[in-house]
């Protein structure tokens, strides 16, 4: 069998896959075992510009693909591979936290490929009142990859460090309010995430016993996320506040809720204004006039937002899918932009609420 993993493609779609396929690309996955790999899996394999797509794992080389990921079985052929081939145009690494380095060194990825770092070892932070990169020991300069922030940066980038799931939440409901320079000393979020945040290696805070019918607080205001997102603040306006965080688990699989809150004296419409202006480009968040919920976002690449202003204080709750929106979902969107693609090209999908 080949390693290849080779998309069904109907007939109808033929003679429009042969006029394109010098438009089409080879993409390569390292560290292809884990949930954020198994949806850029679902994700790439009906997107219409990736011609062939080369998935790495050092523990599953050789066997196929759903072996790791069961929900493809019956829909691609292919196995795991020890290495990708040099024809790989994007990488992305879903290795897991501290490997980039590793897989740098290692020279597992290939000559001239663009590369879309999953894990939080490339991406910016904020220390000591300077901003700064964390990944310096690759010798390679990332972007940060929220395009609601810096798109023309990453259009232009050879290394994308993607967002964390939490941060991007919390960064799309304050971003709009430091454009304008109206984040005050203060700020308050409280944030509830689905079991699959954690990755898919079971731990004694992940299982279905101990997670069913429950939940409970972690990393109360020393979530690692707070970094990058004091640092996208700072690019915007010269103060960063005091972020004051409260995590959550959730006794679901999938999905974030975030509500934001601090003082504030401007009018909820003006705020409002504020946002649409902010995010008329982009085409993945959505302004809500009504109160939003997790499952209107589960299995998309949108951010819905939800204001509120109750006497003095302005409240914005941001609901995104953490391995979407916050992880795979977002790579994608990075890579469409890097090869100067509609955002939205493969990530059109539709969530059921039932």
């Amino acid at each position: 069998m080949s390693n290849q993993i080779n998309k069904p493609t109907p007939e109808s779609e033929v003679a429009v896959e042969l006029e394109n396929q010098t438009n089409k690309i080879d993409i390569g996955i390292i560290g292809g075992a884990g949930y954020t790999a198994g949806e850029l899996i679902r994700l790439l394999s009906t997107h219409p510009k990736v011609d062939s797509l080369f998935v790495q794992s050092q523990s599953h080389a050789g066997q196929h693909l759903s072996k790791a990921h069961p929900d493809l079985i019956g829909e691609l052929s292919g196995s795991f591979v020890e290495k990708l081939p040099n024809t790989c145009r994007i990488v992305f690494l879903c290795s897991g936290h501290g490997k980039t380095k590793e897989v740098f060194d290692q020279g597992w990825i290939p000559t001239q490929a663009k590369v879309i770092d999953l894990s939080a070892d490339a991406r910016w932070e904020l220390t000591q009142g300077k901003l700064s990169n964390r990944h310096h020991c690759c010798g390679k300069e990332f972007v940060y990859g929220l395009a609601e922030l810096q798109a023309n940066m990453i259009r232009k980038a050879h290394f994308v460090a993607n967002p964390g799931c939490f941060a991007t939440a919390i960064q799309l409901a304050l971003l709009p309010l430091a454009k304008q320079g109206k984040l005050h000393d203060e700020v308050h979020i409280s944030a509830i995430t689905g079991s699959t945040g954690a990755g898919a290696h079971p731990s004694s805070t992940t299982h279905f016993s101990w997670r069913s019918n429950n939940a409970s607080v972690y990393k109360a205001f020393t979530h690692q996320h707070l970094g990058e997102i004091r640092a996208s603040i700072s690019s915007l306006q010269s103060k960063v506040p005091n972020i004051h965080f409260i995590p959550m688990r959730g006794a679901f699989t999938r999905g974030i809720l975030a509500a934001c809150y601090q003082k504030i004296d401007v009018s909820e419409q003006e705020i409002k204004e504020w946002f649409k202006a902010y995010y008329s480009d982009a085409p993945f968040v959505h302004l809500s006039e009504e109160p939003i919920s997790v499952k209107q976002v589960v299995n998309t690449n949108k951010a819905l937002i939800h204001l509120e202003k109750v006497e003095n204080q302005i409240l914005v709750t941001v609901a995104i899918d953490n391995l979407l929106k916050g992880a795979s979902g977002q790579a994608v969107q990075n890579m469409n932009i890097i090869m100067g693609w509609d955002e939205r090209m493969g990530l059109l999908l539709k969530p059921s609420v039932f």
